[in-house]
């Protein structure tokens, strides 16, 4: 695609190009040379620090600066704060510079890289914070759909010489593509932080837990994920699963506030993908796949009662043969409360109406996870899940675990067939291995 987008522009640029020096004809094709290379480096995965250094080198190699750095722009307060830069002898880590209301209006409206000068300093930046504006030779305002998301301030060339058309033209073509990059993890951290803020403060209320994580887990689904009470079931069944393998209280509570939190990372994810009809392509699994690690990043900076939660995020889409996601662990790698997860996850999914299938009947999924045992599922937890069914069957489950919007089409005499079939494929692997 940015190959494309590279033969679209020397294609623009061809009547321009002829006309400018030789110097300059380099320069132009060095610039679109790395705006071809960005591209890979914008949209792949990385930490925001190493693409933002990227960004800056880009900018600056183009605009043939000795110095630069890379400024973000918050509203709240209104400030630069820098996140990379490049040959300043001198510049505190971070740098930020305080904005007046001027000076923010003065970014925004700038159509195009400023030259800084003695009387330009005051109209675009202040002296109030850790570093000097006179550092700055050139600025570049970083902008999407017309907002200021950041700045891009560059320092010396050699020999002092000045910017001039050409250098100006160089950066103006890069930072129309850096400023979305920048917008883009604004609008990211954004939405991790105030997620993240959200659960630090109901984790600091003690005996609270439950029912607020209770009303998080809805909250997730009903606007992200529109499966109505997936989250909150798969807490139930995880805890109930715990309940019937003997674990201790605390541990069946860490299972259940783990199951309505496990999907808390497709807050980042395009809702479009969870309507989808039909089977997902490469590029869209691999965005649904994120909400694993999206989550994992937001749990593991709340502390919980429960240390264990944010591993349960993270590998609930991990199967017993190594072949889930995202890092493809399997085995005894995999805690006993993530094997919980994987399988109360699951469960749920399988007796669950979605855009590309009806629901299975109880009966179905029992039967197919089952038929998994043990090459996806822990065959123990398969059989936990099996004793809660049962007592479900013959009503002596304090709190039922089937849920009104299955389809429930087996007896207790099913369910022990069940458990016999699962006994036996599992002694019959113990047998095979001696």
């Amino acid at each position: 695609m940015f190959a494309h987008a590279t033969l679209i522009l020397l294609s623009i640029l061809a009547p321009l190009i002829v006309a400018v020096e030789t110097n300059n004809f380099r320069r132009l094709l060095r610039t679109v040379e790395a705006l071809s290379e960005l591209g890979p480096e914008l949209t792949g995965e990385r930490e925001f620090s190493d693409t933002a250094r990227r960004m800056l080198t880009a900018v600056m190699e183009a605009a043939g600066a000795r110095e630069g750095a890379l400024f973000v722009f918050n509203d709240k307060p209104t400030m630069l704060t820098s996140v990379a830069a490049e040959g300043f002898a001198m510049l505190p880590e971070p740098a930020f510079i305080p904005l007046l209301p001027k000076h923010a209006h003065a970014l925004t409206a700038a159509r195009a890289p400023i030259v800084l000068n003695a009387s330009t300093y005051s109209i675009f930046l202040s002296s109030n914070g850790n570093v000097a504006p006179e550092l700055f030779k050139c600025l570049a305002p970083l902008k999407a759909a017309g907002k200021l998301a950041g700045v891009v301030a560059l320092g010396r060339r050699p020999g002092d010489a000045p910017y001039e058309d050409a250098e100006l033209d160089a950066m103006d073509l890069l930072c129309n593509y850096i400023g979305l990059a920048v917008q883009n993890h604004a609008l990211t951290q954004t939405l991790a932080q105030r997620v993240t803020e959200n659960l630090r403060l109901m984790a600091s209320l003690h005996g609270f837990y439950d029912t607020a994580l209770e009303a998080f887990a809805t909250a997730i689904d009903v606007k992200h994920v529109n499966i109505h009470g997936h989250s909150l079931r798969v807490g139930r069944y995880a805890a109930a699963i715990g309940e019937a393998m003997g674990v201790d209280a605390s541990e069946v509570a860490a299972l259940r506030s783990a199951g309505y939190l496990h999907d808390i990372g497709k807050v980042a994810v395009d809702r479009r993908l969870f309507s989808k009809p039909g089977a997902l392509n490469p590029e869209e699994f691999r965005e649904m796949a994120d909400h694993t690690v999206v989550g994992h990043q937001i749990v593991s900076s709340v502390q919980f009662p429960w240390p264990k939660i944010h591993e349960a995020v993270r590998w609930h889409h991990e199967r017993s043969d190594g072949s889930g996601y995202p890092d493809a662990i399997g085995g005894d790698d995999l805690p006993l409360p993530v094997r919980i997860m994987a399988l109360a996850d699951t469960f749920d999914a399988m007796t669950s109406v979605r855009p590309y299938r009806e629901s299975l009947s109880l009966g179905s999924a029992l039967s197919d996870l089952v038929r998994m045992a043990p090459q996806k599922y822990d065959p123990n937890v398969v059989h936990a899940l099996l004793i809660q069914v049962r007592r479900d069957a013959v009503g002596s489950n304090r709190t039922p675990l089937v849920s009104d919007h299955m389809t429930v089409n087996l007896g207790p005499a099913d369910v022990d067939q069940l458990a016999a079939t699962l006994q036996h494929k599992v002694s019959r692997g113990k047998m095979y291995l001696t």
